[in-house]
């Protein structure tokens, strides 16, 4: 497959452009760049902006009657971009134009109503799910804050072409098109694209990464593994389930690439992938401890909730199944409520109630669950959350206890609105491990082999430097900051001078420790580390400042140093690497001094290696 840089189209706002490459005679990718973070969704958290990739196929021959085939277009904000790229591309007399469209959601539909304007005939092509969704939001108006977003103008449904099951297509120019609905619960109009001549699969939302490059592919798979490791952590967890099931089929293809719908596209090491994605789901997959999460979401607002909080217990390995209320059948919701620990419904309002299919999965939550398991309420609201208040009100009065307050958010939620929601989700994982463990130690009274094994014994002898772990994140004028105590912590390099520290996965400060991020490390003084200790030790509340009151100086790059500490090290995250229930983080030294050279290093001495 070759690749020809056919330029770059600016838009009015300079931080999107349009790069088309060139695949092949009649096949064009329009890659669609976004150099800074414009969404709010949690899996854009990396900061490195985004792409969104769509795929023009030309007809073959000149004539009206000649169909020109987009597959997976993007959202309304690449609305110019997009239609002055097919009049620039399109022949000039072709009139019409099939879409392909793998996700539907209200961006899209404002997109897609966008080309209605300037193309006279448009067909759609989507899954049986997502002609529903279609249907159900194109004349819908979304709640925003923004006047000019609740313009929704009415326009005449183009026609639809249904897949309800796989389907061939033939296209111009020798390419055929297999069509593949893959429905989860996160996209049930999931439908994915294959061109069988060339082995291009277009994945839309899976397999994807939010990275802002005008690459066609990835150099290697180490190049990409954090962004699309982060991407499958904060969207694919919860339906691991189903991304197996998912690979199991597509591994019957004769695939030569797969381009996702996000970041760039994946040549030498897709099969690599595919087993990343198995290995990344297994611990989701073998957890004891499992939460069903029940969700419908109007216009993913509660959908970005329903990931922010799938996020923070995944990391405590409690399994998360998520169902989409609308699309799961009664048997589907009551096998999930009876094998779960605990159970969380979220849910939109929509014209002052509660969608149908929430109101009947709440009937069957009350009906088959268990009552000593907790609940938790979460959803979005435009006008007003009477949806949120029923749900609230059923559960209290079926005598179900709420493992924390419910959550009401108007319109979106924003970046520290979801770094809160994942420290609701970790200590609501965290809730349901203490429970679990109290009731192993009720049945049995053994003593945990573990703590008296005498390798874990010995493990514990190994020691570490006491240190304060403290980093802030400026974006967009929103800060986020974090700390925590930290003794795994060691010299790893000399040239350049760098080390490790390991971070537990449910840590709230982890999700601030990714390449590129910088932090300070607080060298304790023997003698004086109870203060600092008892000040980091003691439990937060979720979304609290850790730094909030404290008197602190700043590192070259604004990192929060202790005036009390021994010494400071500020430090770049270069590597991340899975251990365990850890994240050991190699970090590059930037700035660093010592405060006080009378005193020696405060050392944390433990008994045994199963616990701090």
């Amino acid at each position: 497959m070759t690749t020809l840089n056919q330029g770059f189209s600016k838009p009015k706002d300079s931080s999107r452009d349009l790069k088309i490459i060139k695949l092949e005679d009649g096949l064009l990718n329009l890659r669609f760049l976004s150099r800074k973070r414009t969404r709010f969704e949690i899996e854009y958290g990396l900061e490195k902006g985004s792409s969104c990739n769509s795929f023009l196929f030309l007809p073959k021959h000149i004539s009206k009657d000649n169909k020109a085939f987009l597959i997976h277009p993007p959202g309304v904000n690449f609305s110019d971009l997009i239609i002055t790229s097919l009049q620039e591309n399109l022949p000039e007399d072709t009139q019409n134009l099939s879409i392909i469209v793998g996700h539907i959601n209200p961006n899209r539909i404002l997109l897609l109503k966008n080309l209605l304007k300037h193309l006279s005939n448009i067909e759609i092509i989507c899954s049986s799910p997502g002609e529903k969704i279609l249907k159900e939001l194109w004349n819908q108006q979304a709640p925003s804050t923004n006047s000019q977003a609740n313009c929704n103008e009415s326009l005449p449904m183009p026609t639809i072409h249904i897949i309800r099951k796989e389907e061939i297509l033939e296209v111009g120019n020798n390419f055929v098109l297999q069509l593949i609905p893959t429905p989860t619960a996160r996209w049930p109009g999931g439908l994915m694209a294959f061109e069988k001549n060339q082995g291009l699969l277009m994945s839309e939302k899976i397999f994807g990464a939010h990275i802002c490059t005008e690459n066609w592919a990835e150099a290697n798979r180490i190049s990409t593994e954090e962004e699309r490791r982060h991407y499958f952590d904060c969207l694919m967890t919860p339906i691991t389930s189903q991304i197996d099931c998912l690979i199991e089929r597509l591994d019957e293809l004769d695939i030569n690439t797969i381009a996702p719908g996000h970041g760039p596209a994946i040549e030498i090491s897709w099969r690599s992938l595919f087993n990343d994605y198995r290995q990344w789901g297994e611990n989701n997959q073998n957890a004891s401890i499992k939460v069903v999460l029940l969700f419908a979401s109007a216009y993913g607002n509660t959908a970005a909730i329903a990931d922010a909080l799938a996020n923070g217990i995944s990391k405590t390995g409690v399994k998360v199944e998520s169902l989409n209320c609308e699309f799961s059948s009664a048997n589907e919701l009551t096998q999930a409520i009876q094998e779960a620990n605990a159970y969380l419904i979220g849910s939109p309002t929509l014209g002052g109630h509660a969608p149908t299919p929430i109101v009947s999965a709440l009937g069957t939550l009350i009906a088959e669950g268990d009552r000593k398991n907790p609940v938790g309420v979460f959803g979005s609201y435009g006008w007003s959350g009477e949806a949120l208040d029923l749900l609230e009100k059923k559960l209290t009065d079926g005598g179900y206890s709420f493992g924390f307050d419910p959550i009401k958010i108007k319109f979106s939620p924003d970046r520290v609105t979801l770094k809160t929601l994942e420290e609701i989700g970790t200590r609501f994982g965290r809730a349901l491990i203490k429970k679990d463990r109290k009731n192993q130690r009720r049945v049995t009274t053994d003593i945990s082999t573990s703590r008296s094994d005498p390798a874990i014994l010995a493990l514990g002898r190994i020691v570490g430097s006491l240190c304060i772990l403290t980093t802030q994140k400026e974006v967009d004028l929103e800060c986020l900051s974090g700390a925590m105590v930290a003794s795994w912590v060691s010299q790893a390099s000399f040239t350049p001078p760098g080390l490790s520290v390991a971070v537990a996965k449910d840590r709230a400060v982890e999700s601030l420790l990714h390449v590129d991020d910088n932090f300070a490390l607080n060298v304790l003084a023997a003698g004086k580390e109870k203060e600092p200790m008892k000040t980091f030790l003691k439990p937060f509340d979720p979304g609290s400042n850790r730094l909030l009151g404290l008197d602190l100086n700043s590192s070259p790059n604004n990192q929060p140093i202790l005036k009390d500490a021994l010494a400071w090290l500020e430090c770049t995250v270069v590597k991340r690497m899975e251990c365990g229930d850890h994240w050991v983080i190699y970090a590059e030294i930037n700035h660093g001094k010592v405060l006080n050279k009378a005193d020696l290093t405060a050392v944390h001495h433990r008994r045994s290696g199963a616990a701090y």
